[in-house]
């Protein structure tokens, strides 16, 4: 079984270290982490070590570092523009993208959405969203915690695409396949996943930078779509190799 990770901000250096606060307390007390079994910790930014387990502290572990790496940001860089689901789809969808790779997600206030965020609420939903993607990124041993961006309108989606290096849009409609679309070799990539609603045509027109495609025939909700498109693209942009 894969050690499990912890998440430590900043990642402490020197040959022992202790893992305390949420992290340790979790590790000692639900986990029921153990002397001698071995464990990670990072910083969710790239740095990774491996150690084991030397002594159980008061809400925390100690343990000695035998491997510290560095892995360094996945290149291109993958982002989903997400529209924004209903109820805890959104969690769900979140999660899905956190542990098929993706580098950074963004909120999209799409035309459709039943969901909306408001006032006080998109802060907590927000909040709510980086959680999961912690956790998610915990779970699959990810050395980066996708960024999960403040939510944006179709304007501010339109204004990302202008520096992307590839984009595309997923519509049930469309007459581009998925395999049509070439992903780039390098710089950022951006998939937009419309609301259960579909995308509307004005929208289409603000997002010309992206090619339309459709995945295949099934037509899947806006919370396991993303994670399908990047299923299908992790193959060819080398990260399951």
């Amino acid at each position: 079984m894969t050690p499990p990770l912890f998440l430590l901000d900043p990642l402490p250096e020197g040959e022992t270290i202790v893992i305390d606060g949420d992290e340790g307390r979790h590790a000692a007390t639900v986990m029921r982490i153990r002397v001698g079994e071995i464990v990670l910790a990072g910083d969710g930014r790239g740095s990774v070590l491996e150690g084991t387990i030397v002594a159980i502290r008061p809400g925390g572990l100690e343990l000695t570092v035998s491997v510290r790496r560095t892995e360094p940001p996945a290149d291109p860089r993958v982002v989903v523009v997400q529209a924004l689901p209903k109820g805890e789809r959104g969690e769900l969808a979140v999660e899905l993208l956190t542990e098929l790779g993706v580098d950074e997600i963004v909120p999209w206030r799409a035309a459709r959405c039943v969901t909306v965020w408001s006032g006080a609420r998109v802060g907590r939903a927000v909040a709510k969203w980086r959680r999961t993607a912690r956790e998610a990124a915990k779970q699959s041993r990810r050395a980066w915690v996708p960024t999960v961006s403040e939510p944006t309108d179709t304007k501010g989606v339109a204004a990302r695409l202008t520096g992307a290096s590839g984009a595309l849009v997923l519509h049930e409609q469309a007459t581009n396949r998925f395999g049509d679309f070439i992903p780039p070799a390098t710089g950022e990539l951006v998939v937009i996943v419309g609301p259960e609603g579909g995308i509307t045509e004005a929208e289409l027109a603000l997002l010309e930078d992206a090619m339309p495609v459709r995945l295949g025939h099934p037509v899947l909700r806006t919370s396991t779509a993303g994670a399908a498109a990047l299923a299908a693209l992790a193959p060819r942009l080398g990260r399951w190799n």
